[in-house]
């Protein structure tokens, strides 16, 4: 994103988000973690989340989420007496204590679940074999025992809305009705509207603000239900990229229209690498980097990433330096003067990198990054060399290590080159990572009865629900 060029090379363009990356600062070593859930923990807590549990990514009903007890940076915020608002994607657990209108946002409109509920398995996405095995047309059941066995996306809750502190209510979905891609459609449509509208909201109070707006495309699995496809590439991510590249357009043109440019910090960022399980035919693939979303490699945890504050921040600068995508917890916490806030009594993982933003490159705080997957340590980043960590039972002597700046891709580990001076540094470094970790245990997510705290479920979801805790609870042993 932000390129011209590579614009090209792929067979679409992004004006929007171009003219964007020439107004504000690009990072050009963003790390996220490896996929959606995790990376949105990151940024709102500040803490990884193998932390706090939510280093999974779960698609079903599933009963946990982010603890009441986590500190957010809407809650942060709100104490130093912004308004806040969350429109479009949250996926931090499907019980009440994690939804963001208890998680510090005044107001909220968001799905429970995520894309692969509401774009991968649904109706449409069935019949055209985005997903296999699924949809009561698509497979022959003559073995089929376990009605339980297939969730349906249209028994699971879709969108909810809600104010601080209170129950929420499913919108636009009735009893009895099927979750199909025209529905997924209306619902962007939806949050980019409501976007809009709360932004006008929020600039007409006398008060500072925090807009945190997540869109669900460019997801988008079903190729027939398009009427027609507008660009050379012709993939079904690009054209919502496209798409949604016209909505961000939409929204920063109003920005200057309310007249409130100039004083507002705003972020345009992914939250994990390229989807690239559904390449080539999603117009995506991996170019730069090696691996997509859910790996550890590059490709899974470096993103597009930018942030534009005009007269404050250089227009059309490069930083190099590394950010994790948890110092925008902390950064953004101290441009809205909510420093004291930040808890002190657990492990903060992101740094301040106002000075960055401020300054420029080489004025970074961070030269290293532990990447994870879910529980595990994948990947330690120090400067520009990578370690993949050996797992369980491997000999560390045959540890891979890359030169990032030389192979973006980690195709020719350059093992003893590194490994001869640097890998009982990497092993040093590792150990006291374990050893704060003793000091601060990892602990579990919040649990619940799903979906408590929702007004009006539809009797087919209450026997979904009934159906989850049925198979929790059935002996193991």
């Amino acid at each position: 994103m932000g390129i011209p060029e590579l614009n090209a090379i792929r067979g679409y363009k992004t004006p929007a988000m171009n003219k964007f990356a020439d107004e504000g600062m690009r990072f050009a070593r963003m790390y996220t973690e490896p996929s959606c859930t995790p990376t949105r923990v990151a940024f709102m807590t500040g803490r990884q989340p193998y932390r706090n549990g939510m280093g999974d990514t779960t698609v079903d009903i599933a009963g946990f989420g982010l603890a009441d007890k986590e500190v957010t940076l809407a809650e942060i915020l709100s104490e130093s007496g912004y308004n806040t608002v969350h429109i479009g994607k949250w996926h931090m657990g499907d019980i009440m204590e994690a939804w963001p209108n208890h998680q510090g946002f005044d107001f909220a409109a968001f799905p429970i679940h995520q894309q692969g509920q509401l774009t991968i398995f649904s109706d449409d996405a069935a019949n055209e074999e985005v997903t296999i095995g699924i949809g009561k047309n698509n497979y022959d059941d003559r073995f089929t025992i376990d009605n339980w066995f297939r969730p349906d996306a249209s028994h699971m809750v879709t969108v909810v809305e809600g104010k601080r502190g209170q129950t929420v209510r499913e919108v636009h979905m009735k009893q009895g009705e099927r979750w199909n891609q025209k529905k997924y459609d209306d619902m962007n449509e939806r949050f980019q509207q409501q976007a809009l509208e709360h932004l006008r909201k929020l600039a007409a109070q006398d008060k500072p603000f925090f807009l945190q707006y997540w869109p669900v495309i460019p997801l988008y699995n079903p190729r027939t239900t398009r009427d027609h496809y507008t660009t050379p590439n012709g993939g079904t991510y690009v054209e919502s990229m496209k798409q949604l590249d016209g909505w961000i357009g939409e929204i920063l043109n109003e920005m200057d229209k309310l007249g409130i440019a100039e004083n507002t910090v705003v972020v345009i960022m992914g939250d994990n690498g390229h989807f690239t399980k559904y390449s080539p035919g999603s117009g995506f693939t991996a170019m730069i980097y090696r691996g997509g979303k859910a790996d550890t490699t590059e490709g899974g945890v470096r993103v597009d990433a930018f942030v534009r504050w005009p007269g404050m921040i250089e227009a059309d600068s490069i930083v190099g330096d590394i950010v994790h995508v948890t110092d925008l917890f902390t950064s953004l916490g101290r441009f809205g003067g909510a420093t004291d806030k930040i808890p002190t009594d657990r492990i903060i993982d992101g740094v301040d990198q106002t000075a960055l933003m401020l300054l420029g490159e080489t004025h970074g705080r961070r030269d290293y990054v532990f990447i994870y997957s879910n529980k595990t340590l994948a990947a330690v980043v120090k400067e520009q060399y990578k370690l993949s960590v050996p797992g369980p039972g491997q000999n560390p002597i045959f540890a891979k290590f890359y030169d990032l700046f030389r192979d973006t891709r980690e195709e020719y580990p350059v093992s003893t080159q590194i490994g001869a001076w640097g890998g009982q540094e990497f092993v040093r470094m590792i150990q006291r990572h374990m050893m704060r970790k003793q000091q601060y245990p990892d602990e579990g997510p919040a649990r619940g009865r799903p979906y408590d705290g929702i007004e009006n479920l539809r009797p087919e979801t209450k026997a979904a629900v009934e159906a989850f805790l049925f198979k929790q609870s059935t002996p193991t042993k």
